[in-house]
């Protein structure tokens, strides 16, 4: 399938039709079965935001001001405290703190067009053979923690990319108004904790389900997947960039923004023109990832789409690169299996591999 023609799927397919795409795109690229081992020692940690349900591009970090209405969508685009760097109106919080931050907005994958294996590709670096019992790379750690929990149903039978994961123990029982009062802000905030404890990569899942609750896959369909644009700026968007903003605050303060890295990923975009219903439908044509600590450098934006937000015109970044990066990070060995899919050297100050 040509990348970024065609992407966008309309949830009403079938799902046994989704399953048979899905299962013969994952042994499509599980050629190389090399289960990623831990390498040199590295000092580094990782708290991954998943954002469940795939965010839209166009509506958050990679606004299209200038594209026709039925693309552009609801939202103003505002200027960041880089200058040249806009994101949506929704997040004046992240709009303050870029330079702390990199926009990866060209991000892409070519295998089905499902919530599953964007999931697995972005935490995995690789996707899971179906019927296959891989595991997460880092699942054989005790250092490795999900929270608050793991990721229910998402539509399709197939691993989220999170297999053998512990669950971890929120630590925060108390109204956290820097984070916000729901649960997300309080996992961000046991996440900041359980780094300076010493878990090496923790896992904090916005949403645990797409079904009969918001999230950020924006169908607006009126039934089980009803969340619309104008979720996003009640609720969703604002929830995210309390959250987000306070962890990055907090871990500076902690003195860990430095040794971990922050990312927040969702496992693809939304389709640029909005469908009839006023929401928009899965797009694995291009999306953007925020990568923050850990050596990045803030303030840059790598990769750029076309002027409607349908396909990266510069940089294209695998989905298992984000995986790839992570990984990278902190110091394990992991298999690369898509020519985009190498670890983001270019984001660090320093080399990737400590």
């Amino acid at each position: 399938m040509e990348r970024g023609k065609a992407q966008t799927t309309d949830y009403s397919l079938s799902r046994r039709g989704l399953l048979q795409w899905g299962a013969s795109s994952l042994v499509a690229l599980s050629g190389t079965q090399l289960i990623a081992q831990p390498a040199a020692a590295s000092n580094y940690r990782c708290i991954f935001l998943n954002l469940v349900g795939g965010p839209s591009h166009l509506d958050t970090w990679d606004p299209k001001p200038q594209a026709p209405s039925a693309y552009r969508g609801p939202f103003r685009a505002i200027s960041t405290n880089v200058p040249g760097i806009q994101i949506s109106e929704l997040f004046p919080r992240m709009a303050a703190m870029a330079h702390h931050y990199a926009l990866v907005r060209s991000v892409y994958h070519d295998a089905a067009p499902i919530h599953e294996t964007g999931q697995q590709l972005i935490q995995t670096g690789r996707l899971v053979p179906a019927g296959s019992d891989l595991q997460h790379p880092l699942a054989a750690s005790n250092a490795a923690l999900i929270l608050p929990g793991m990721i229910d149903n998402t539509g399709v039978q197939l691993s989220h990319g999170q297999d053998g994961l512990r669950v971890g123990k929120p630590t925060s029982n108390r109204q956290l108004d820097s984070y916000g009062n729901h649960e997300f802000g309080r996992a961000c905030h046991s996440a900041c904790d359980a780094v300076e404890q010493g878990h090496r990569l923790v896992t904090v899942n916005m949403f645990r389900t797409v079904y009969d609750n918001l999230s950020w896959d924006c169908h607006a369909d009126g039934y089980s997947l009803a969340t619309t644009l104008q979720d996003y700026q009640s609720h969703v968007a604002p929830m995210f960039d309390k959250a987000y903003t306070a962890l990055l605050t907090d871990l500076n303060s902690r003195g860990l923004l430095e040794t971990t890295l922050v990312v927040a990923a969702g496992e693809f975009g939304r389709s640029p023109k909005i469908n009839l219903r006023g929401g928009r439908d899965h797009w694995t044509g291009a999306w953007t990832v925020v990568l923050a600590g850990g050596g990045i450098r803030g303030g840059q934006v790598l990769g750029r789409t076309d002027h409607l937000g349908m396909e990266p015109l510069e940089r294209p970044v695998h989905a298992s690169a984000i995986g790839n990066t992570v990984l990278a990070r902190l110091g394990v060995r992991h298999a690369v299996q898509h020519q985009h899919g190498e670890p983001l050297t270019e984001l660090f100050r320093s080399s990737l591999v400590s």
